[in-house]
């Protein structure tokens, strides 16, 4: 249950990266909110199939020292989706390359920022539940 509500919880705070970065370049609360709710949902769908193959690739370069490469190559793999997907979304909604290419550049380093502090905070917030719980448990 907690893992399900961090994860939603990390779906809104990266659709509120896209939609305010959405919202400042077009002043549009229209394409903001499309911007929100396509691009996120979109990455969203592809990650899973993206890490799967990259699992496999880090598995079986994980003992040789190509085992570094890979990570490496999975991390700008990942970069690269996403900034597709966010140019991809703002160009089909504005029309502007130049809309697309802003919007693809800053967003994933909006959420590269974001995200670790919002994983940082859940991480603290189930460390404080599992210690009340076990204070709690240590009290009965």
């Amino acid at each position: 249950m907690f893992t399900a509500i961090k994860t939603f919880s990390q779906v809104c705070t990266h659709m509120s990266i896209a939609f305010g970065l959405a919202y400042l370049l077009t002043g549009s609360l229209a394409l903001g909110g499309l911007a929100a709710i396509i691009e996120p949902i979109i990455n969203v769908a592809l990650l899973p199939w993206h890490e799967k193959a990259w699992h496999a690739i880090r598995r079986r370069y994980a003992a040789s020292r190509l085992g570094f490469a890979a990570l490496a190559g999975e991390k700008l793999s990942q970069t690269s989706l996403h900034m597709g997907v966010a140019f991809g979304v703002m160009y089909w909604a504005t029309g502007s390359m130049a809309f697309g290419g802003l919007l693809a550049v800053v967003e994933p380093i909006c959420n590269v920022i974001v995200l670790p502090f919002h994983d940082r905070l859940w991480e603290r917030f189930r460390t404080h539940l599992v210690e009340s719980e076990s204070a709690l448990l240590g009290a009965l």
